[in-house]
């Protein structure tokens, strides 16, 4: 299954890159990340295997076990990819939002979106060791 990050707005060389690229590398699934203008640009055509998963502070708080059980279950299941929308300043569009099989939230608080970037690429490595059984993750 291919795990598949779209994001608003430029990231650019900054510290927050440089978190995301060190995830991404470490990920043995087939990942992808994208990055489309602050306003206006389409997100690429979704099929329905795909499943989209809305970042944003009124979502599900899901555990990084819970998220990994998600991802496994969906892949052994057919699905091809899960595409992760992070929205720029101003959110995400109606359209976007729409499109949302899964609203994903790292707490009520609000994130810079290139911070919710490295977060996400962060939980995504956690969750695929988790898969894989590799020791990354500790529970306490």
């Amino acid at each position: 299954m291919k795990l598949h990050i779209v994001a608003r707005g430029k990231i650019g060389r900054s510290p927050e890159q440089e978190l995301v690229d060190r995830y991404v590398k470490r990920i043995n699934w087939d990942i992808k990340l994208s990055e489309l203008p602050e306003q206006g640009g389409k997100t690429p055509k979704i099929d329905g295997l795909t499943k989209v998963i809305a970042l944003d502070e009124t979502g599900e708080n899901w555990t990084s076990k819970a998220f990994a059980n998600i991802l496994s279950g969906w892949r052994d299941n057919g699905v091809r990819e899960a595409r992760f929308l992070i929205g720029a300043a101003d959110g995400l569009t109606s359209e976007e939002r729409s499109s949302a099989d899964h609203y994903l939230s790292f707490g009520k608080a609000t994130w810079p979106h290139l911070m919710a970037r490295a977060m996400l690429a962060e939980q995504l490595f956690r969750a695929t060791t988790i898969i894989a059984g590799h020791p990354y993750h500790r529970e306490g």
